[in-house]
């Protein structure tokens, strides 16, 4: 039988790929890719190849959502085949459903890890990872519509004294990439809506952009300060920290991400 390879790509360019998925890519008879789920903001397909010396076909959502991924499947029956992934390959449950009907049909499989957005965020913020709760997508409105879910979960997790991750909406297709500004504004909108008291314009975020490349940004601060600070190009992300901090991770926010000395009135 043949093998498949999951192989992460990291967060910024083709140099964040580590030896050991290099070496796996050179060593597979097919290589494909996709990336409709991240945004590799310094990403170059061309250096990419030429650095592996092997072509790397690209892949569409449908083909891998709509159509289960049957194209590597078929070529992974009995060649080995590497799947690049940005981030880490498995944080999408689309590919650990690839991953499952991979090993339904006998075909060998295994995980080339890599930097993933998500210990990125908490390692820039300093924020503790084990008081972060279910993270969440910020999606794009669909006919004028808001999906109540983020606001939902960013409820529950506060009620917990958690923080909460919050991946913003990614249409590669369309070529567009929600911002921060945009993601906040929604919140924003879904406060008015259900009024529950959870997002106010006094309330804490922290906010990234193109984490992993030299100019990448962090910052902390009010949704009112938020809404006028310039992140940047995307990729984006957001967190909505919890009501009480340790005290080390206010200390990090005013140090490392510039929050404002007030924050450490949420010490606990």
């Amino acid at each position: 039988m043949g093998e498949l390879v999951f192989v992460g790509l990291g967060l910024f360019d083709e140099r964040d790929i580590s030896l050991r998925g290099l070496e796996e890519a050179k060593d597979s008879d097919f290589i494909f890719a996709e990336f409709y789920t991240s945004l590799l903001a310094g990403f170059s397909l061309q250096k990419l190849e030429s650095i592996i010396g092997k072509s790397i076909t690209v892949l569409s959502r449908r083909e891998i959502e709509d159509e289960s991924g049957e194209i590597i499947l078929q070529k992974a029956k009995e060649r080995k085949v590497a799947f690049l992934v940005p981030g880490d390959p498995l944080i999408a449950t689309t590919h650990i459903d690839l991953r499952i009907r991979a090993e339904k049909r006998g075909i060998k499989t295994h995980v080339v890890h890599a930097a993933s957005i998500v210990s990125a965020v908490m390692g820039l913020s300093g924020l503790h990872n084990y008081k972060f709760g279910r993270s969440v997508t910020i999606p794009f409105p669909e006919d004028g519509v808001l999906s109540r879910t983020p606001y939902e979960v960013i409820m529950e997790n506060r009620m917990r004294n958690l923080h909460t991750l919050c991946f913003l909406d990614v249409d590669a297709e369309k070529r567009r990439y929600m911002t921060i500004r945009k993601a906040l504004k929604i919140l924003l909108m879904l406060e008015e809506k259900i009024g529950r008291g959870i997002i106010t314009l006094d309330s804490l975020v922290v906010g990234v952009s193109r984490a992993g490349s030299d100019d990448g940004k962090i910052k902390a601060g009010t949704i009112r300060d938020m809404l006028n600070f310039d992140f940047g190009s995307p990729p984006h992300v957001l967190v909505v920290p919890s009501e009480k901090l340790h005290f080390m991770e206010a200390e990090a926010l005013c140090t490392l991400a510039g929050a404002p000395e007030k924050i450490k009135e949420m010490i606990v």
